[in-house]
């Protein structure tokens, strides 16, 4: 249960700004039908994060606890610093294409979360806590929780919330855990 809610709550405060909330908003401004929109969301995040948290639980396996305790802590401390880099939404992720709305948000959202810092730190979580399923379950449930409102509320509700302060908070999670994994002191998460 540890595993879920420390992955939900990072993912939905690092998707917060992030691009694929903005492909969010773009998508409900394009195509104003929610529940296409939201399920294309569920099913892209659900393929994505599975591969990315099959792949952190692969490495733990591969590279053994000591190299990847090192390389969690610095991976962690990295990702602190990437969530204060504002994110954009490039003019080539734009959606376009003839899939419907189910289809084109599917196909555009696992893209744009390619390499995202989402699936990074997916990969990371998955790494840290050992718990495939509870990680890419608390992740996705993350990702919901940050992109649902942006497609039924758009961007009423983004305007309102205080991104910076987020993206500072989150960085800062994310920093505590890098030091709690190089100092071992996994008691605290």
């Amino acid at each position: 249960m540890e595993a879920f809610l420390i992955s939900t709550g990072i993912v939905s405060l690092a998707e917060m700004g992030d691009k694929t909330q903005l492909l969010s908003l773009l998508l409900a401004a394009r195509f104003k039908r929610p529940l296409p929109i939201i399920l294309g969301i569920l099913v892209a995040t659900l393929f994505n994060h599975a591969g990315a948290g099959a792949l952190g639980t692969w490495l733990t396996e591969w590279l053994g606890p000591d190299v990847m305790r090192w390389i969690l802590g610095l991976g962690f401390i990295a990702m602190a610093g990437w969530m204060l880099i504002p994110d954009k939404l490039d003019e080539d992720e734009n959606p376009r294409g003839h899939f419907g709305v189910f289809g084109t948000t599917l196909v555009a959202f696992f893209l744009a979360e390619m390499g995202d810092k989402t699936q990074i730190a997916t990969v990371a979580l998955a790494a840290q806590f050992d718990a495939f399923a509870w990680v890419v379950l608390g992740t996705t449930v993350g990702m919901m929780v940050a992109n649902v409102p942006a497609v039924l509320l758009g961007e009423r509700v983004t305007r309102k919330l205080p991104i910076e302060a987020i993206h500072r908070v989150a960085a800062a999670i994310f920093l505590l855990l890098g030091l709690a994994v190089l100092f071992r002191l996994d008691s605290l998460f």
